[in-house]
Formats: C-alpha cells, sequence, structure tokens
C-alpha cells in the first residue's frame, strides 16, 4: 500500500528519552573520581520521594532487583534478624514467606516480573487476564486464593491500573478464610506516573516497583524503585540493597562495616545512573502528559475501527500509557500491513507460562488463551508527533 504521508523512516515503538544535560552531568562524575552509591544517588532518592509523595522510596540496579528485594523482605526472619529492629511483618498475623509458599501472578508480562518469585524458592500460581484490560482477572484472583496463597504478584499493563480497590477487598477476604493477608506487590514498570483514584501508583499501601531501564518513561540508564508500606520495611531494605552494611552507623575504619545481622545483596545503584536519572526526571510530567495525549487521539479516532477492539477505560484509572495496547482480528495481517506503513508495531511481552522453566507450574486460562493472539501494540510514546499520529490513525482505518 502507498500513502502519501509515509515516513522515510519507520515510526518506532520504542525511544529512549535522554535530557540534553545527562551527558555533561555524567561527566562531572567520571571526573569526580567515585562512581559508586554516593551523593548522587541520595539525591536522586530525593527527588524520587517528592515526586511520589513517599519518603520510603529506595533505588536499585534495576526494576527485576527491586522485586528480589521486596519478596526478601517479606520471607520469614531466623533468629537473629528476629532482634533486627528493620524486621517488620504484613499484618500482625503475617507468617512470612518461606520456601515453597504460592505467589499468585499474571503469566502476560515481562519474565522479569516473575523470576524474582523463582529465585527467592517460591511456587507461581498463574491467574488468568482480564481481556478487557489485560491485567489480571480478578474473579479469577479471588477464586484462586488458598493457605499456602501468601503473596500476590500485580502487574499494571502498559500503564493501566489494576482496580486497587477490588483488590484490597480480595485481601481483606483472604484474611477471613486464611488467617492472614496475602502481601501485594505491584509491578510497576510500565505505569511510572499511573494514578488510581486520583493517588499516583505507589501511594496504596504494597510494595511497588518501578523501572527505570533503557525505554521506559524516564530512564537512568539502568535502575530500578522500590517504594515500601512502612518505615521499618524501608530501612530494612536500605541495608540490604548493599550486602546488609549499614553505610550511615559506625565503623571500625573507612572500609570495614560494622556487624552485619542480616547478609544483603548488591543491588544498589551507582552515582553514574543516579546522575541521568536526576536529569530525566525533570521531564516526567511532560513526558506522560505526551504519551496520554497520544493515548486518547487513539482512544477518540480508532474506537469504531473494523477489526479493531481498544481496551476498557475507567475514570478512577489514569494509565500513563507506556504503551497502547487494542485487539486486533487477524494479527499476521496486521502486522504485515503495518510493516509495509513503516509502523512498528508488537506483542512487547511474550506470556510466562509457556516456558520450559515454569512448566511445573502450567494450568488451564481460557482468556489468555484467546486473548492473546489479538495483542497489538502501536507507538504513543513522547516521540510520536501529531503528524505521526495521524499517519498511524489512517492506516488503521485502511486497513481492512
Amino acid at each position: 500500500m502507498k500513502t502519501k504521508n509515509k515516513p522515510k523512516n519507520k515510526i518506532p515503538l520504542f525511544k529512549v528519552h535522554m535530557a540534553p544535560t545527562a551527558k555533561e552531568k555524567v561527566g562531572e562524575i567520571l571526573d569526580s573520581g567515585y562512581i559508586g552509591q554516593g551523593d548522587k544517588v541520595e539525591e536522586f532518592e530525593g527527588d524520587l520521594k517528592n515526586y511520589f509523595n513517599n519518603d520510603y522510596t529506595l533505588t536499585t540496579n534495576s526494576g527485576t532487583s527491586a522485586l528480589h528485594l521486596a519478596l526478601h523482605l517479606l520471607k520469614k526472619p531466623d533468629e537473629n534478624q528476629k532482634n533486627f529492629q528493620g524486621v517488620a511483618f504484613w499484618d500482625e498475623k503475617w507468617p512470612g514467606l518461606q520456601p515453597g509458599d504460592e505467589v499468585l501472578a499474571t503469566p502476560f508480562t515481562c519474565t522479569a516480573s516473575n523470576w524474582p518469585i523463582l529465585a527467592n524458592g517460591l511456587k507461581i500460581k498463574w491467574v488468568d487476564i482480564n481481556p478487557k484490560t489485560l491485567n489480571m482477572d480478578l474473579d479469577d484472583l479471588a477464586r484462586k486464593i488458598s493457605p499456602t496463597t501468601k503473596a500476590i504478584m500485580l502487574v499494571h499493563w502498559g500503564g493501566y491500573p489494576n482496580d486497587l480497590r477490588k483488590i484490597k477487598n480480595i485481601q481483606e477476604k483472604a484474611r477471613n478464610i486464611i488467617g492472614f493477608k496475602p502481601a501485594i506487590i505491584e509491578d510497576g514498570a510500565h505505569s511510572f506516573g499511573s494514578e488510581f483514584e486520583g493517588r499516583k501508583i505507589g501511594n496504596h499501601g504494597n510494595f511497588t516497583m518501578f523501572s527505570l531501564q533503557a525505554i521506559k518513561h524516564i530512564t537512568s540508564i539502568d535502575g530500578g524503585i522500590l517504594i515500601s508500606p512502612h518505615k521499618k520495611l524501608h530501612d530494612r531494605g536500605k541495608l540490604i540493597r548493599w550486602y546488609g552494611i549499614d553505610r550511615e552507623g559506625d565503623r571500625k575504619d573507612f572500609r570495614c562495616e560494622a556487624d552485619v545481622l542480616e547478609w544483603g545483596y548488591k543491588f544498589h545503584m551507582n552515582d553514574v545512573c543516579a546522575a541521568v536519572g536526576i536529569e530525566n526526571l525533570k521531564s516526567a510530567d511532560s513526558i506522560i502528559e505526551k504519551h496520554r495525549s497520544n493515548a486518547a487521539y487513539y482512544d477518540k479516532n480508532l474506537a469504531k475501527v473494523n477489526g479493531v477492539t481498544l481496551l476498557e477505560r475507567n475514570p478512577s484509572c489514569n494509565s500513563s500509557f507506556w504503551i497502547y495496547s487494542m485487539l486486533v482480528d487477524d494479527r499476521n495481517s496486521f502486522y504485515k500491513y503495518m510493516d509495509e506503513c513503516n509502523i512498528a508495531v508488537s506483542q512487547v511481552h511474550e506470556r510466562n507460562d509457556k516456558h520450559s522453566c515454569v512448566k511445573e507450574f502450567a494450568t488451564q486460562l481460557p482468556n489468555l488463551d484467546k486473548t492473546i493472539k489479538k495483542v497489538v501494540n502501536i507507538p504513543v510514546g513522547w516521540w510520536v508527533t501529531n503528524e505521526d499520529r495521524e499517519y498511524i490513525v489512517d492506516c488503521i482505518k485502511k486497513w481492512k
């Protein structure tokens, strides 16, 4: 097909946003002689705390590390850790995660969401998706809670928030049945800046992870964020991300740490990544505004296109639209056609439950089976100009 406005270069599905000032700031760090976790990480965390309006905000070296850390913080403590003031429980009857415990999770996400579950010695129970949102089917979630369920791993697909109010109700009902509330971990890799009921994701009383990987709304080259539900978990996580060492406490000398009460990981961010993050965060609102503007244009102009089904929109869910997902009939035909139009499209993530390493957790997921073959994502980001989005809509309307 020939279109008079066809772009010379393919309109990309993803693009790295880098602040013009980032290069200079990174140079200053490289010239300083100190590139590890230092003052810039602390400054970046301060900026993030202001952005989320949440003091329990911590950086890590990746979103995956943040999820791993959250699960570790929920483990049943040993006798040494019980004496450590940083140990905190989800509620007064929270028994703590133990090897072999069950985490309810969605298979329609990046593998980075679910592999930390396995890395912590836990088992996955898959929850089906809601075809209208591509998030968890909350009715299926409620059905699958059992006495062995200790945690729920949510993913806000594309930036569109799960119904956190309904999930809280499910959590409370679970306590009446199994004696405690399963912990909730929100994977917000897609949802930086998204809001549920007027509050940013990360402020609804759960562990919440955000990704600062290269192609996310905001990047720090690579990195992650973990928001904890209260101070003790935050303080403990701050130690565990650096081997369990208290970097602010008394030391034998400037190199030798004091007693380590709980071993930890090398999950911390460095000053180089933090310097990039500081500069890029300044553009967060304008970037997200452009994503939302493009998404609103698609919502309006693709609503009645033959062969295309748009996803649900709820006034309480204000997505930041990292990606714009829709369902199409005959996806192979659509892929080929959009390639001819010079527009990049993709499913973005493969379903995790079909990988060989998790075959023991296989179960029937009828909604996902029917829906995944139709999922397509089209360019929606800050780089998509008004002319680009008009061209994209024009092409999709002419597809059938």
